[in-house]
């Protein structure tokens, strides 16, 4: 880090003593008034009265492009054979001004060109200056530094991206960042810049390339602030290849389809082989929040306007009359009377910076998961946003709330609160440090952390304590079904925390099934009967016990590629007396032989495919405390024995253990891709 600023340092200082053998070129526009001989405009690009330099307005589908009308010398004029791309620095300031219908698009470009002609480019992610065709060849000799508001290139939707990238013929960029700035105060701390705003807020722009170490330095800020200490993106990018004799030098922005902006340069300054000159922020022209319409436009809209607010007056007036003089009540359903606090969703806000991307700590189906500090206690807590896009959506958050909302058990995720307002629907529960066990066992964040035969044995024992309670000790029985690693919650002791009961369901001590219907779930941890009856019970949730306790012990997902079923493979160990082959390898010898015995057995036998032979929750802890003995394995599991793959059975003994073949655990003839599940 001390030297990446020391190199920056020498950049900023002592640029002019690289490639001084061309003349030095430096230009400084502190607005454009009167600059029309000295910018080239194409496209929707204007040189408004104010001195502001539009790139294009907000219609749709727009380019405009705007580069200094002569060209420059780009290679220094060396002696040897070979020719560098000299040092060359540029400094300005932009501002983006989206629709105020939805969020802007696409975005500004600094660009360097071999001409200003750009036949065939398109709008959109192509920034007028390449097309689908022409992205990301070679003879396009051209280099960009891109400011865009909608995510990457070639990503799935046109969705809020605001970020900053560095590209060579084409809109691939060699490198992105979030739009952000150092603090000066630490160089580990950014602070995000947003680059477009209904207010026209400027940021401004710094780009230095080193022609003799091939660096570049990208740098933003608002306008207000000095320049960072520490560079946003730094690069070694070789533009010898790239870059041809004479280039000109300017900028690009286009507008999509469905979004668009309005996008505006207020000063620019380049020099080659020394810093760019400062610009007088004093001098520059303001950005408009909005298009200015004409005389006669403004007055018509002035009168529409005051005829509006008068009328709006009236109406608020009479509301607030009505409502003093009449009592309301909001009408809260069932579950919302019974439920844990209610939070405010400002204060929801305020703890997860606004919603911000760079808290989000997981993402499903379901939306996103913040981390959050409430203000009010500073207490950490996991904010989970439900896209309520469906009705099947309000049915998961009303579940969730109400199985969870009055559960207490030391191996379940706590809620902590929970929050509707219009479209928002949030739930708070504890954070929880360590994430998932399935990132723990198979992608952990941490090379640090490794999940040791105690910790796992531990955690079975902890996840089975939270669903006998669930079972049997909770007033009402608490069906989960969705079972599985990933929503097994690791916390800062170690310990299990069963979450995620977006599909639970609730019924009485009575014995009786649940009645809802529909196969849910996530593939291999479906017990049979359930993809044939589509009724769950507490054994379904047993037999996907017993999956996660072989899939934790052999470090394997319960299914794998080819035919590969983990349940099968397993039981395929046992018969051939070699049981402990299945363990993961990750652990090597380092776990206890008696309990790792028991819980490939015991994870044998909550996944058999009667469910008559599987134990019920408190067995299960027994078991595994040690208080009962694991009755006769064989007498359990094998009545009535039944017929196996013998082929599978000869490869097993040829030592192939990686061989797999159709389960009979999962139902006769069910075909994955027909079965229709939950998330």
């Amino acid at each position: 880090m001390a030297v990446l600023a020391v190199s920056y340092i020498f950049l900023l200082f002592f640029l002019p003593s690289f490639g001084q053998s061309q003349p030095d070129l430096s230009f400084t526009f502190n607005g454009f008034s009167g600059k029309d001989d000295d910018i080239e405009k194409k496209g929707a690009t204007i040189i408004k009265p104010t001195g502001l330099l539009r790139l294009n307005n907000k219609s749709n589908d727009i380019a405009g492009h705007a580069f200094y009308s002569k060209p420059i010398n780009m290679f220094s004029n060396s002696s040897s054979s070979s020719k560098n791309v000299s040092s060359f620095s540029t400094s300005f300031v932009f501002s983006m001004v989206p629709s105020r219908s939805s969020h802007g698009g696409f975005g500004i470009a600094f660009t360097i060109a071999p001409s200003t002609q750009f036949l065939g480019a398109e709008a959109g992610h192509f920034l007028g200056l390449f097309n689908s065709s022409s992205n990301g060849k070679p003879w396009n000799h051209i280099f960009l530094v891109e400011f865009d508001t909608v995510n990457g290139f070639n990503g799935t939707s046109d969705s809020t991206g605001n970020h900053v990238g560095v590209n060579t013929n084409g809109m691939d960029s060699a490198i992105t960042e979030p739009a952000a700035y150092f603090d000066d105060d630490s160089d580990s701390q950014k602070e995000d810049v947003n680059l477009e705003n209904e207010n026209g807020d400027p940021v401004r722009a710094w780009i230095e390339y080193d022609g003799v170490s091939q660096m570049v330095y990208v740098t933003i800020a608002p306008s207000s602030l000095k320049k960072p200490a520490k560079p946003l993106i730094s690069r070694r990018v070789d533009l010898n290849n790239v870059l041809k004799d004479t280039m000109y030098v300017g900028f690009a922005a286009s507008t999509g389809k469905t979004k668009s902006s309005s996008h505006y340069i207020l000063g620019w300054s380049f020099a080659m082989n020394k810093a760019a000159p400062e610009l007088n922020l004093t001098l520059l022209p303001k950005p408009p929040k909005q298009e200015t319409p004409s005389s006669s436009q403004t007055k018509v809209l002035i009168i529409l306007l005051s005829s509006f607010v008068v009328v709006l007056m009236v109406m608020l007036c009479f509301l607030t009359l009505y409502k003093r003089l009449t009592p309301t009540f909001e009408i809260l359903e069932d579950w919302e009377l019974d439920c844990p606090h209610r939070f405010k969703f400002k204060d929801l806000y305020h703890a997860t910076k606004g919603f911000k991307a760079s808290e989000v700590i997981g993402v499903g189906g379901f939306g996103a998961v913040y981390k959050g500090v409430l203000p009010s206690t500073g207490l950490e807590v996991a904010v989970k946003k439900i896209t309520r896009n469906s009705l099947q959506g309000i049915r998961d958050f009303a579940a969730e709330v109400e199985s969870l909302g009055q559960l207490r058990h030391k191996n379940l995720v706590n809620l902590q609160g929970w929050c509707k307002q219009k479209n928002n629907l949030i739930i708070v529960y504890d954070y929880i440090p360590y994430g998932s066990l399935d990132s723990l066992i198979f992608n952990p964040r941490d090379d640090n952390v490794f999940l040791g035969w105690e910790h796992r044995f531990n955690i079975f024992k902890g996840i089975a304590e939270g669903l006998l309670y669930l079972h049997e000790e909770y007033q009402q029985v608490v069906i989960h079904r969705d079972v599985k690693s990933s929503n097994v919650l690791i916390d800062s002791d170690m310990n299990a925390r069963l979450s995620d009961f977006g599909l639970a369901r609730l019924h009485d001590h009575n014995g009786e099934i649940s009645h809802t219907t529909g196969v849910v779930g996530t593939i291999g941890y479906i017990a049979p009967e359930l993809a044939r009856t589509g009724k769950a019970s507490t054994s379904t949730d047993v037999f996907a016990y017993g999956v996660l306790l072989l899939e934790v012990a052999c470090g394997r997902r319960p299914i794998g590629s080819g035919q590969f079923i983990l349940v099968d493979w397993v039981m395929e160990c046992y018969r051939i007396g070699r049981l402990l082959d299945a363990v993961d390898p990750k652990l090597g010898s380092n776990y206890n032989v008696e309990e790792m015995e028991l819980v490939m057995k015991l994870g044998l036998i909550c996944s058999h495919q009667r469910p008559e032979a599987r134990p019920s929750m408190r067995q299960v802890v027994r078991y595994l405390s040690g208080d009962d003995l694991l009755p006769g394995f064989d007498e359990i599991y094998w009545s009535p024995v039944q017929s196996m793959n013998s082929r599978y059975m000869e490869a097993i003994s040829n030592g192939t253990n990686s061989a797999s073949y159709n389960s009979s655990s999962i139902g006769g003839g069910l075909s994955f891709n027909s079965m229709s599940v939950g998330r």
